[in-house]
């Protein structure tokens, strides 16, 4: 038995037991041709990301972003999940999570069939109104914008998180939209560098690590203390933690488990080998 099998094995035991909360980055999103951040697939964070006080100060900051935003939401909005989120989805149906707490903001949880996903830093799919609140789909906003800028084109290369790296002469020209009901300020509905966090989103994530008998860390580097505070948490509760990335992370030192492997073959291996009896399992653990 290998390495990696006899690691897998350990997953399928520590998983069939149940009540597993799942925190999941950007890694378990490459095989949907989203990039990585940090892993082997991506490139490193850009050096000078968009912040919420440059956006809502500066029209040029705010055309900028949207112009961007609106050549990489051609590759997010297509993406579709892959064996991984299927994978994921699947557990969660057979009654083994009890909980998915995602640091994506690309939607492919639910997309596979996954119910019970705390999006931690919101969701591209969704834009809101900085003055009235009004939350839209992005869906319809794309559809102003390509009214907006009839003929105007541009590609670039796709950043992780979904906008594109395009020049200043490709932005240029390009028109943004403000909010159909009040006039005020469009953003994408996802936490920006400089904000915070909801509190009560917090919360509700701490809640549900601290109520798992183990913690799945699924794709995240776990290099910003956004993710790896839950995995702290878990930590200190003495709560198991199983790691499944490529590369190593912020804590490797505090699992019980650590498997550097393409995420997408392992958790349809995890799911395969589990069969139905991981609901077996869940009912006779306590």
């Amino acid at each position: 038995m290998t390495p990696i099998t006899m690691k897998v094995t350990e997953l399928v035991e520590l998983v069939a037991r149940g009540r597993v909360a799942v925190l999941s980055g950007a890694g378990l999103s490459t095989e949907s041709g989203i990039p990585d951040y940090r892993g082997p697939t991506g490139r490193a964070r850009r050096a000078d990301p968009m912040t919420y006080q440059r956006f809502v100060a500066s029209a040029q900051a705010r055309r900028r972003y949207w112009a961007r935003s609106h050549v990489g939401w051609r590759q997010i909005g297509r993406a579709r999940p892959n064996a991984g989120h299927l994978a994921v989805a699947e557990l969660e149906r057979r009654g083994l999570l009890c909980g998915i707490v995602t640091q994506n903001v690309d939607g492919l949880h639910q997309a596979a069939g996954a119910r019970r996903v705390i999006e931690l830093h919101g969701g591209l799919d969704r834009v809101v109104c900085l003055s009235c609140r009004e939350r839209t789909p992005r869906a319809e906003l794309e559809r102003r914008l390509r009214a907006a800028n009839p003929g105007w084109e541009a590609g670039g290369l796709i950043n992780p998180d979904g906008d594109a790296a395009l020049t200043d002469e490709q932005v240029a020209g390009f028109r943004v939209v403000d909010c159909r009901s009040c006039d005020g300020l469009l953003k994408p509905d996802v936490v920006f560098f400089g904000e915070n966090v909801p509190g009560p989103r917090v919360d509700e994530c701490f809640a549900v690590v601290g109520g798992a008998r183990a913690l799945l860390v699924l794709g995240s580097s776990l290099a910003i203390r956004s993710g790896l505070r839950f995995v702290t948490k878990a930590a200190a509760l003495g709560i198991p933690i199983a790691i499944v990335n490529q590369g190593p992370t912020g804590a490797d030192a505090d699992a019980a488990l650590t498997l550097d492997a393409p995420l997408g073959r392992t958790l349809s291996d995890l799911t395969t080998r589990l069969g139905d009896g991981g609901l077996i399992a869940v009912a006779g653990a306590e």
